[in-house]
């Protein structure tokens, strides 16, 4: 039993350090993903290795690392249970006309659920919706919604990575960009808030780094980052949303946070795993609603799953420039900024 536990405390040690390898490799990118799940098997790991109280020296050197690990996953985790600082502070004022409702959804393409959308978009009531992993057939059935939903950016795609947006607020300006990849669509757009205040939006749905798409995350990384730079620069407040296929706490993401100046509504709050719908030991926070410091938090939920692999989730934001001095921002160093730059112009397949 011992060396059982020896070597299972070595091997989530190791998963636990595979990530600090800065390679666009997926077999380095992949153990990003389960960190809540490392941290609960290095708890039980744990327990039973207190249980069968180690003799060998190894062993105990083991059990240490193990402590040591714990330590450290646990660290890791904290900004996003209630322990960490909020990000983005909660909404003090009541719903008001600088409020937008959002709701992004991957459907998963070959689900046929088209009805339990529709209900869901009924008891959201989004101001906008983001679909995403839509084709032909998804569009014909949700295009029912156009007379409450009149402002709409659509490329519907066999590929998985088709995109449907519909916004009851004006909009302007909509374009549908080809940023890494030829066949990788994402959006940017401008949407008029009830008060009159113009918000920048920019939609996204990379590719994920495992080996049936692509066995390296360089494409992924170079459009989450040239988002970043252009959420930096733009004068407007600013909104991201989308299916990034890349878990809230990864080096890529934290980086295009940084860079971006953009906040998480979920740090301090919570996960929302919106993947996997299917696997409860397998859920990672793979689709995000990121915002400029301006903004405030009025709402953010997981909503039920309507057959898809992922959980739909919905957040109420509203744009407080005061909301600027109490929101927590990320710090960015110049090493951040060469990063971010180097991985822009990294040649892709």
């Amino acid at each position: 039993m011992q060396q059982v536990l020896f070597y299972s405390s070595i091997t989530i040690m190791l998963f636990t350090l595979i990530p600090f390898i800065r390679h666009d490799f997926w077999i380095f990118r992949v153990f990003e993903y389960p960190r809540l799940q490392k941290l609960t098997l290095n708890a039980v790991l744990l327990v039973l290795n207190l249980w069968f109280l180690p003799t060998d020296l190894l062993q105990k050197i083991a059990l240490a690392g193990l402590a040591i690990n714990f330590s450290y996953l646990i660290y890791l985790i904290s900004p996003f249970t209630f322990l960490g600082k909020k990000q983005v502070i909660s909404s003090l004022k009541q719903y008001n006309t600088n409020n937008i409702c959002l709701l992004i959804a991957n459907v998963y393409q070959d689900n046929r659920q088209s009805e339990d959308y529709l209900k869901l978009i009924k008891k959201c009531d989004p101001d906008v919706l983001l679909m995403v992993e839509t084709n032909h057939w998804w569009q014909q059935q949700i295009d029912v919604i156009g007379n409450t939903y009149t402002y709409q950016l659509k490329i519907p795609l066999e590929n998985t990575y088709g995109m449907l947006l519909y916004s009851k607020f004006e909009t302007r300006d909509g374009k549908i960009n080809f940023l890494v990849e030829e066949d990788i669509p994402s959006m940017e757009l401008e949407v008029k808030l009830p008060s009159g205040q113009w918000v920048k939006l920019y939609c996204l749905h990379p590719k994920p780094p495992v080996p049936q798409e692509n066995p390296r995350s360089t494409e992924r990384d170079k459009e989450i980052l040239m988002v970043a730079e252009r959420a930096k620069h733009c004068k407007l407040p600013v909104i991201v949303m989308g299916d990034l296929n890349d878990v809230a706490w990864s080096y890529t993401t934290e980086l295009f946070g940084k860079v971006s100046g953009l906040l998480d509504p979920r740090r301090g709050r919570g996960f929302f795993n919106s993947f996997n719908a299917r696997y409860f030991f397998m859920r990672f926070p793979l689709d995000h609603i990121f915002c400029s410091s301006d903004f405030s938090l009025s709402g953010i939920k997981r909503m039920n799953s309507c057959g898809s692999d992922h959980f739909p989730m919905c957040l109420n934001l509203q744009f407080d420039p005061q909301a600027e001095e109490s929101n927590n921002q990320p710090v960015v160093e110049q090493s951040d900024l060469e990063q971010a730059n180097e991985k822009i112009n990294e040649p892709t397949n």
